[in-house]
């Protein structure tokens, strides 16, 4: 497997996904080396061996502008030794280096790679070793790019890639139409393998912290609704239609507090936008933040809003579920594909969804009913079904390229 971050040192979602299929590939009696960009302990991976394809430290892999198009050739990643700086395209050149010199002594049955990050190296593996290649889209270019045409060198490594594999795994029905209309693959080579929630994550032991956001907790006692929304704050996840939509509800209904927790790009502009509009004293911005904390969030939350304008997926949807969340999902979500009990809107229609969370906040018997039903929904994938699945995909690789 070829990925670029694995908990705990991941920044999003991407990590989370590939830690939980590798797990339960593993239990399925699948032998994985997992290749990432940095090098650092995974103390709690037993189940598969981390390979280190660079020294950097891990907060670097993603700094250099991994998921930020514009930050692509910026050189503002120190080397190890310090006396040069490394921009993301040096360390894929890194990992290529890598996933060669380790493909001369040891030859997989087959390479997983795990989005554009990763591509060249398994194209590389595919080329001039001969094995067989799966490659995994969780967000495109476009995605990223909140549908707009994104970093055109981004677009030729994932259409080189997505051309030459032999087979693809896309995470939502959503994806696979973007995989198919914007680079023109068959359909018939792109499978939809949807995530699911972290098992340790469901039965992990998690008390909410009495003490923590007490400010918002006082709210709620004076008959504040609480609206979330959690992720990186870029263009694709379409926080400035949020925020036009939050000022539209609470002129409705001034008891709506929206709390923004993530960081990224956009935060300055969101500050901005939020005290242009006249409703700083109703949105809060927590920062970064990731573990009991971010679960905090969810639980005191009553309202979790996905508001991206394209989301291949969306695990943090789920997450929110699990803690009881009424869910307001984009219709350009993946996750919408198996959640029915959720409000769903397009992303650009912010008077709908200015509607929609003044309908929750007021109408206790709704509420209910959506927080009643989702949690009966959230559990029908599991990740045992989604590494059954990818071996099926294996085999049906293997067997194509005439392995045994």
């Amino acid at each position: 497997m070829l990925g670029w971050e694995l908990p705990p040192h991941n920044s999003g979602g991407l990590g989370v996904a590939c830690l939980n299929m590798a797990r339960a590939l593993a239990g399925q009696g699948a032998d994985i080396d997992f290749v990432v960009p940095y090098e650092a302990e995974h103390p709690e991976i037993k189940f598969m061996k981390v390979l280190s394809a660079t020294h950097l430290d891990p907060i670097y892999r993603y700094g250099g502008g991994a998921y930020e198009s514009l930050k692509l050739l910026e050189k503002i990643i120190p080397s190890i030794n310090k006396e040069e700086l490394l921009s993301i395209r040096d360390v894929q050149k890194s990992y290529c280096d890598f996933v060669e010199k380790y493909l001369t002594e040891f030859k997989p049955d087959i390479v997983h790679a795990h989005d554009w990050l990763t591509y060249e190296a398994g194209v590389l593996a595919k080329k001039n070793f001969g094995i067989p290649l799966v490659a995994h889209v969780h967000a495109t270019e476009f995605d990223r790019a909140g549908m707009r045409m994104g970093n055109p060198l981004i677009h030729e490594v994932e259409r080189e890639g997505l051309m030459l594999a032999d087979q693809i795994i896309a995470v939502s029905e959503t994806t696979k139409r973007i995989i198919h209309d914007k680079y023109h693959i068959p359909l018939s080579k792109i499978h939809v393998v949807y995530n699911s929630l972290d098992e340790n994550y469901e039965k992990s032991d998690y008390n909410f912290d009495q003490d923590a956001y007490g400010y918002l907790r006082k709210l709620k006692t004076t008959g504040y609704t609480v609206v979330s929304t959690v992720g990186r704050f870029t263009i694709q996840k379409g926080l400035h239609n949020l925020m036009r939509a939050a000022a539209l509800a609470i002129s409705k209904n001034p008891k709506l507090i929206f709390v923004f927790a993530g960081d990224g790009e956009e935060r300055n502009e969101l500050v901005g936008l939020a005290a242009d509009l006249g409703i700083s004293k109703n949105v809060i911005f927590t920062g970064f933040i990731r573990g009991k904390k971010l679960r905090d969030i969810y639980s005191i939350s009553d309202i979790f809003v996905m508001s991206s304008i394209s989301e291949p997926f969306g695990l943090t949807a789920l997450e929110a579920a699990h803690h009881g969340d009424v869910l307001i999902l984009t219709k350009q979500s993946g996750v919408s594909e198996i959640i029915w009990s959720a409000l769903k809107y397009d992303f650009w229609d912010e008077k709908k969804l200015a509607d929609q969370i003044i309908a929750v906040s007021q109408n206790s018997a709704l509420r209910e009913t959506l927080q009643h039903n989702v949690k009966r929904e959230y559990h029908k994938i599991s990740w045992d079904q989604v590494a059954k699945k990818c071996l099926k995909i294996y085999n049906k690789t293997m067997k194509h390229k005439g392995f045994n």
